[in-house]
C-alpha cells in the first residue's frame, strides 16, 4: 500500500493533513495539590491539505504542547493523532517506538523553530541535506539549489549560520523543513526573534509552500500580524479549543483574544 492511499478527506473533499481526536496531555505527577498541569483537555481537530493554520492563544493555553503532540515530538496521554491518513500515536495501531516515530517524522513531517536549530560546522546546503541523509535518502543536489534558490538563498551555500543574517537562517530553516517534501510544516514562532522585514519575508515563504507547494503549514504564534498571513487562526485557551477566525486580519485576530476568555465561557 502506498503512503497516501490511508488518507481520509475532510468535509470539504479535500485530503486531510492532519487530525487530533480527543488529544489530551497532563504534566506534573499530582502528588501535591495543584501539581497536575492539563495542558491539553480533549482536543479534537482537523486540518485539510493545503491550509495554513495558525494556532494561538495566552501563555499557558496549551500551543505548543498542541504543536509538539501533532509533531510526535511528544506524545499524548490519551488521543489520537492522524498525519498524512496515518495513525502516528493512539488509536488501534500498534504503539509506536521511539525509533519508528522519528522515522516517521523524517518522512511526514518538517520543523521551523524560532532558534533556527542551525548546526554552526555545516554550510547552508549541508544544514539543509541533513533531513535527508539522516534518513539515508539519496540527495538530489540540483533539487536541493532550486529549494535554496527560491528561498533567495541561491548564492548562499558555501556559507554557514555566523556569516547569515537571522532572516536568512530562518530560510535555511524553512529549506531543510521543505526538503523531505513532508505532509504537514509544524512552525513554532517562527518569526519570534527576527526584524519585520525579515518576518515578513519569512512568512511569504510560509505561504507559498502552501499556495505554491501544496504543503500544509500549521504555526503557533503570539503575533496577530504573523497570523494574518495564515487562511485560519485556531485560537486556544486553558488547553482548549477556544474558536477559530477564517481569511484572518490583524486587527481581528487581536480583538479575539482580548474577548478569549468570552469565548471559552460561551463554548464558542
Amino acid at each position: 500500500m502506498t503512503r497516501h492511499q490511508h488518507r481520509t478527506t475532510h468535509d470539504t473533499g479535500r485530503a486531510e493533513a492532519l487530525r487530533l481526536v480527543k488529544v489530551t496531555k497532563t504534566y506534573g505527577a499530582g502528588d501535591t495539590e495543584g501539581a497536575t498541569v492539563r495542558a491539553l483537555d480533549d482536543i479534537t481537530l482537523s486540518l485539510p491539505t493545503g491550509t495554513f493554520t495558525a494556532v494561538m492563544g495566552p501563555s499557558g493555553s496549551g500551543k505548543s504542547t498542541l504543536l509538539h503532540c501533532a509533531a510526535g515530538l511528544d506524545r499524548p496521554d490519551s488521543g489520537l493523532v492522524v498525519v498524512d491518513g496515518e495513525e502516528m500515536t493512539g488509536g488501534t495501531g500498534p504503539v509506536r517506538s521511539e525509533a519508528q516515530l522519528t522515522k516517521f517524522r523524517r518522512t511526514r513531517v518538517g520543523f521551523v523553530f524560532q532558534q533556527y536549530n542551525l548546526l554552526p560546522t555545516l554550510t547552508v546546503a549541508q544544514n539543509t541535506i541533513l533531513p535527508l541523509k539522516l534518513a539515508g535518502r539519496r540527495v538530489d543536489r540540483s533539487r536541493v539549489e532550486r529549494i535554496l534558490g527560491s528561498v533567495g538563498l541561491g548564492d548562499r551555500l558555501g556559507h554557514r549560520p555566523d556569516q547569515l543574517s537571522g532572516g536568512q537562517r530562518q530560510r535555511v530553516a524553512i529549506a531543510r523543513a521543505l526538503v523531505t517534501e513532508p505532509s504537514v510544516v509544524f512552525a513554532d514562532e517562527p518569526t519570534g526573534a527576527l526584524d519585520t522585514r525579515s518576518a515578513r519575508d519569512v512568512l511569504g515563504l510560509l505561504r507559498e509552500a502552501v499556495r505554491v507547494h501544496g504543503r500544509t503549514v500549521v504555526m503557533v504564534t503570539h503575533d496577530p500580524v504573523a497570523a494574518s498571513y495564515a487562511d485560519a487562526v485556531q485560537f486556544l485557551a486553558d488547553g482548549r479549543l477556544a474558536g477559530r477566525l477564517t481569511a484572518p486580519t490583524a486587527d481581528a485576530v487581536a480583538e479575539r483574544l482580548a474577548h478569549l476568555g468570552d469565548d471559552v465561557t460561551a463554548g464558542v
